[in-house]
């Protein structure tokens, strides 16, 4: 129970990465607000947590939406008296939209507005509101979840990069600018993880091709990504902040023709 006591709000967390990390915190002691835009879902996350013999409480929310962001804020702060852990983990995935965030001659402004206005916007607004509860408290620990696709180019989802770039540098600002009173910010680049959004996206075919590329024996799951945030919200990690820190299963560690070059040597 490395968390007990503490306070979380998990953005996104009607499923994928955020259910994972909002059940996992919840497992570890802490209070935690299931906010989703996904209102069934994220009631659904709160019962499977008080099965659990966790607590928790679902909020709506649309990260996009300042009034609805300083709402999930001070519900966190009326539910549990306070606000210790921030995991930004809502985003807009530009794939979702197929066909329309595919490259930059063609691109769908309001695919690029949306996509920047969830990833980006919603994520400086989740920091602006939860800092100041975060103050209060004397210490404070947030994580984004930002992505691999924002550190080298790509054939897609140009959208979904960019926005996930500007999550970096983001993480750096708050960092700096709050560290002295206590506040840590660091940002997890997550790798191929096993999600409806992502098999949806390219089907089995494209998880396969992927997985070549990986380091590691498998491809991540949610909970991966889970077991990375707890630890940078956790007392283990005081020393850490500023930081991207990528969950990746080694796929941005080597050369791009990795997996034809061992085809080859085999």
């Amino acid at each position: 129970m490395i968390l007990k006591d503490k306070v979380a709000i998990v953005t996104g967390s009607a499923s994928g990465i955020g259910r994972s990390t909002a059940r996992l915190l919840a497992a570890e002691g802490a209070s935690v607000v299931v906010a989703d835009v996904d209102e069934a879902g994220a009631d659904e996350v709160v019962q499977e947590i008080e099965v659990d013999g966790g607590v928790a409480r679902s909020c709506v929310v649309d990260v996009s939406d300042e009034a609805a962001v300083k709402n999930v804020v001070a519900f966190a702060v009326e539910t549990f008296g306070g606000l210790d852990i921030l995991h930004n983990n809502a985003a807009a995935l530009g794939h979702a939209a197929p066909g329309r965030d595919m490259d930059i001659a063609s691109m769908d402004v309001d695919v690029w507005d949306r996509t920047m206005a969830v990833n980006l916007r919603g994520v400086m607004l989740g920091c602006k509101h939860a800092i100041p509860a975060m103050l209060a408290r004397g210490r404070g620990a947030i994580v984004n979840t930002t992505s691999g696709s924002a550190q080298r180019g790509d054939l897609a989802i140009p959208a979904y990069a960019v926005s996930k770039g500007g999550v970096d540098t983001l993480t750096k600002y708050v960092a700096t600018q709050y560290g002295k009173q206590g506040i840590r910010c660091n940002a997890i680049a997550p790798g191929l993880i096993l999600t409806h959004d992502v098999e949806s996206f390219g089907g089995q075919k494209y998880v396969d091709m992927l997985a070549e590329h990986h380091l590691t024996p498998r491809v991540g799951q949610p909970e991966d990504i889970a077991q990375a945030v707890l630890y940078l919200v956790s007392d283990a990690s005081e020393f850490v902040t500023g930081q991207i820190i990528n969950v990746d299963g080694g796929i941005a560690s080597h050369t791009p023709p990795f997996a034809d070059i061992r085809r080859m040597s085999r």
